[in-house]
């Protein structure tokens, strides 16, 4: 019996349309899930391959329950048109027409449901995509960062080193210009030491002929008073 062929077909196709929605609804759930538990990429690809090839094979199960309901309806049709009875041949016609709406309800929700599965995929093809971009720039923003704080050590590095050796210099530079003044003073020294030797041998000199000179006036009055001793006793014994 056709009808009941076409009843049969119906009811799988509402049984496979209805696993075929939960699937869809299950991929993008659980694509949103992982993708904001999961940094990496690697287990969402692996389940959705699973699940791609799941859609897959329900995609040509519904498929193939349309086309054999197709061709169950055009036999309805084919049979309908070689009724003779004009009260029969409405009948057939309107279960017909039910028949037809079914599947045309059928085909439209499998199209429907297949378009926003085939969207949802590429949409998560595409983030997938833009969070391994991400994750790249991040890793080499990552070594860019390492690079440049290693850079700035270094440069705070030969910054200090730069500072150490500026105060290297200064401290040389004072002891230079206390070693300067030292051999200034000690120039000074030297030069007084060798004025006042020079000037000694003069003052040796003159105290040498100071003293000469007592010593002869000494002689002269000694002289002098000799003489007058000499006179007076002379002068007393006459």
């Amino acid at each position: 019996d056709l009808r009941k062929q076409a009843r049969q077909l119906e009811n799988e196709l509402d049984l496979k349309l209805v696993s075929f929605s939960k699937l869809c609804t299950s991929y993008s759930s659980t694509r949103d899930g992982r993708r904001d538990r999961y940094s990496s990429d690697t287990t969402p690809l692996l389940n959705g391959s699973s699940q791609d090839r799941m859609f897959e094979t329900m995609a040509v199960e519904i498929e193939q329950l349309l086309g054999k309901l197709t061709g169950i309806n055009d036999k309805m049709a084919e049979y309908t048109n070689s009724a003779g009875v004009p009260s029969l041949n409405a009948a057939l016609m309107h279960t017909l027409q039910r028949h037809r709406d079914i599947l045309q309800d059928y085909t439209h929700e499998f199209h429907k449901t297949k378009a926003n599965f085939l969207a949802i995929r590429e949409r998560e093809n595409l983030l997938g995509s833009v969070r391994k971009d991400i994750e790249s720039y991040k890793s080499g923003s990552g070594v860019n960062n390492r690079r440049t704080e290693l850079f700035l050590k270094e440069h705070e590095h030969l910054r200090n080193s730069d500072r150490l050796i500026e105060e290297t210099i200064s401290i040389a530079m004072a002891t230079k210009e206390n070693m300067t003044s030292q051999r200034g003073m000690l120039k000074s020294i030297q030069s007084k030491m060798n004025t006042l030797a020079n000037r000694f041998p003069a003052v040796n000199s003159l105290i040498q002929r100071i003293n000469l000179r007592k010593r002869r006036d000494s002689l002269i009055l000694g002289s002098v008073i000799g003489v007058c001793t000499i006179l007076l006793l002379l002068y007393a014994f006459h």
